[in-house]
C-alpha cells in the first residue's frame, strides 16, 4: 500500500504545473478622441483568461500573443475586447454599446500599458525625473507606480522650466514632475498627499517686480507701467534666507527667512475633460499657488481617474498671500512625499490640513465666486466629519474663520478658509484619515 500511494505522489509530481500569469493593464480607449482610461486585470491559465476590468467580471482566451475579452456590466451589457501584446504594449478593438442608441454597437480602438503593481509592505524609493509635464494629463504614461504608504523622494523645477543645475529642461509653465500612479485609487475616493520634505537644491530664485491686475487700483497701474522685470535672489540654504542680488537703495537690508512650498499639486481630471494646462486650477487641484503647501501639509484631493495620476511642481521658495508679482521665489526643490487612499466621498474643493488648521481652497475666475466656493467646501467638510448641520456651521464659520487670498495671478483667484482646529477640538465627529488600504477589497 505504501509503495502504491508513493508511487502516485511521485506520479503528481511529474505532472506540468498549469501556467497562470496575472497581467495588470492601463487602458485608454479612444471614444470619438477621447481617452477613456480602464484598469483590466486578468489572470491566463493555459489558453483561458479570467479577471476583471474596473470591477466588471471578464473571461475570454488567449492564443499566444492575442486576447479575446468580454467584460459585462452591472446592468449585463457585454464589452468586447480584440487585442495583441508586444512586450509591456497592448493594442487593439473594443466593442461597446452604443451611447444613445439600444442594439446598435460602436468600435473604439484602444491601447494598453502594462503596469508592475507594488506588493508587500511600504517601502521608500527615489524617482529621478528625466521629463516634465505642462498639463495635468490623464493619458500620459505614469513615471511610478506607487502604493499607500510607499515614501517617494524626488525634485522639481521652477515655473520656467529650470532644474537645480540652472539648465533649461522643460517648457516654461508650470512644467511638473510625474504622473505617479497609486495602485488601487479609483473615481470617487479620495488622496491624501502627505508632504514629508520639502528643501532647496540651488541657491537663487528668480521673481518679478509689478503687481497682478487683480491687486492692482487704476491709479496704481498707471504707475507700475515698465514694471514686470525678472528680478533674481541669492538664497542662503543653511540659514534659510533670501535676499536680492541686486538691491535698490531702500532694500539694501532687506533679508526674508524662506519657506518652500509647492505652487503645483494635482491629479488627473476626469473623462471628457481635456487635459488642463499646468497653469490651471480645479476641483482636482493644480496650480493652487496657496503658501500653506509645505512640509508637514497634507492634501486632500479627489480622485477622478484610475491611479489618480498625480503631478507635482512650481516649487517657490518664499511666497507672499496672493502671489502679487505674478511671480513668487520660483526655484526647484527637494521633495518627499507619500500618499493614502480615504474611502470615498465627495469633495467640492481641494482641502489641506497642518498641526494647527484644516482649510479649502475655492477656486473661481472672481474673488467673490472664490469665496463663495470656500465657503460651501467648509461647510462640506464640517457636516462630513463633524456631523453639523449647516445652521451649526454657519455658527463655527462666523466665529472661527480665517479667510486668505490663496492666489491672484492664475486665472482663477484662490480663496484659503481655514479654521483652527483647537476651535473643533470638542466637536463630535468620526475620523476623517480612516485609511484605506489599497490592496484591500
Amino acid at each position: 500500500m505504501r509503495i502504491r500511494l508513493l508511487g502516485c505522489l511521485l506520479a503528481l509530481v511529474a505532472l506540468p504545473a498549469t501556467a497562470q500569469d496575472t497581467d495588470t493593464w492601463l487602458l485608454a480607449v479612444d471614444r470619438w478622441g477621447n481617452a477613456e482610461h480602464r484598469i483590466l486585470s486578468i489572470a491566463s491559465s493555459a489558453d483561458r483568461v479570467s479577471g476583471d476590468l474596473d470591477g466588471w467580471e471578464v473571461s475570454g482566451s488567449r492564443a499566444g500573443t492575442h486576447l479575446s475579452l468580454t467584460a459585462v456590466d452591472t446592468h449585463s451589457v457585454p464589452y468586447r475586447f480584440e487585442g495583441e501584446i508586444a512586450g509591456d504594449t497592448l493594442t487593439g478593438w473594443a466593442d461597446y454599446p452604443d451611447t444613445s442608441n439600444q442594439g446598435p454597437r460602436a468600435r473604439h480602438a484602444f491601447t494598453g500599458q502594462r503596469l508592475t503593481l507594488p506588493s508587500g509592505p511600504p517601502t521608500s524609493t527615489v524617482h529621478a525625473p528625466k521629463s516634465y509635464s505642462n498639463t495635468f494629463d490623464a493619458s500620459r504614461a505614469p513615471v511610478m507606480v506607487i502604493q499607500p504608504g510607499d515614501v517617494v523622494a524626488t525634485r522639481t523645477i521652477d515655473s520656467g522650466g529650470v532644474d537645480a543645475q540652472g539648465d533649461v529642461v522643460a517648457l516654461y509653465g508650470n512644467p511638473q514632475t510625474g504622473p505617479f500612479f497609486v495602485s488601487g485609487a479609483k473615481a470617487g475616493d479620495v488622496l491624501a498627499v502627505h508632504i514629508r520634505r520639502l528643501r532647496l537644491n540651488r541657491e537663487y530664485a528668480d521673481s518679478l517686480d509689478g503687481f497682478s491686475s487683480r491687486a492692482m487700483s487704476l491709479g496704481l497701474a498707471s504707475r507700475a507701467t515698465g514694471l514686470g522685470q525678472r528680478v533674481r535672489w541669492r538664497l542662503d540654504r543653511e540659514a534659510g534666507t533670501a535676499r536680492l542680488d541686486a538691491p535698490g537703495a531702500g532694500l539694501q537690508r532687506y533679508v526674508v527667512p524662506v519657506k518652500p512650498m509647492l505652487g503645483g499639486l494635482g491629479v488627473a481630471p476626469d473623462f471628457g475633460f481635456g487635459a488642463p494646462s499646468a497653469g490651471d486650477t480645479g476641483r482636482w487641484g493644480g496650480n493652487m499657488d496657496f503658501n500653506g503647501i509645505v512640509e508637514g501639509a497634507t492634501v486632500y484631493l479627489p480622485v477622478f481617474q484610475p491611479g489618480a495620476m498625480l503631478y507635482l511642481g512650481d516649487g517657490h521658495a518664499l511666497q507672499g498671500d496672493g502671489e502679487t508679482t505674478q511671480w513668487a521665489l520660483e526655484t526647484s526643490l527637494d521633495v518627499e512625499f507619500s500618499v493614502d487612499i480615504l474611502p470615498g466621498r465627495p469633495l467640492a474643493a481641494p482641502r489641506v490640513e497642518d498641526a494647527a488648521r484644516i482649510t479649502v481652497l475655492g477656486q473661481a475666475p472672481s474673488l467673490d465666486d472664490a469665496v463663495r466656493a470656500a465657503t460651501g467646501a467648509m461647510v462640506q467638510w464640517l457636516e462630513q466629519d463633524y456631523g453639523l448641520t449647516v445652521s451649526e456651521a454657519s455658527l463655527v464659520l462666523g466665529t472661527s474663520a480665517e479667510y486668505r487670498v490663496a492666489t491672484l495671478a492664475g486665472r482663477n483667484a484662490g480663496i484659503a478658509l481655514s479654521l483652527a482646529k483647537e476651535r473643533l477640538a470638542g466637536l463630535r465627529g468620526h475620523d476623517p484619515h480612516a485609511r484605506r488600504d489599497a490592496r484591500s477589497p
